[in-house]
């Protein structure tokens, strides 16, 4: 049976591709979870429109994402912290601060994109990486001194 994939499905295609399956794998996987439709006339016009305005959602979003890297490659991050003696931090620096420290540059981005691998618990300078979108990533320095 000819289907039309809605969504990607791993080990079976990506989405808007014409993939021949059983009968009984869509109807019971496919169709029921909404991840495809019956190939016909209809339903191959309606993807392909589809698949033209990803195409261009794309494009106006690259262009986006360009702009934000362009403003995250000229951004540093300065975090005045409290520390006690041998120079260790009250608490530690979070995506969280991060996150309000570009907000406050003017920069729009989810606090989730602010890859921190473990929290920020000594002063110094850090490359922290931003994930613009899936393909484009920037590091950012942020420097964590006293204050």
């Amino acid at each position: 049976m000819d289907i039309i994939l809605l969504q990607d499905v791993d080990s079976l295609g990506n989405a808007g591709e014409i993939v021949k399956v059983k009968p009984g794998y869509a109807r019971n996987y496919l169709f029921a979870r909404g991840l495809a439709v019956r190939s016909s006339k209809r339903n191959r016009a309606l993807v392909n429109e589809k698949k033209t305005a990803i195409k261009a959602r794309a494009l106006r979003d690259a262009k986006v994402y360009e702009e934000t890297v362009k403003k995250l490659k000229k951004t540093e991050i300065t975090i005045e912290v409290k520390v006690g003696t041998e120079d260790k931090l009250f608490g530690s620096v979070t995506n969280k601060d991060i996150h309000k420290a570009i907000i406050d540059k003017g920069i729009e981005i989810d606090r989730q994109s602010i890859i921190l691998p473990e929290p920020i618990k000594a002063l110094g300078i850090y490359d922290v990486t931003v994930n613009v979108s899936k393909e484009l990533k920037h590091d950012i320095k942020v420097y964590v001194i006293q204050a």
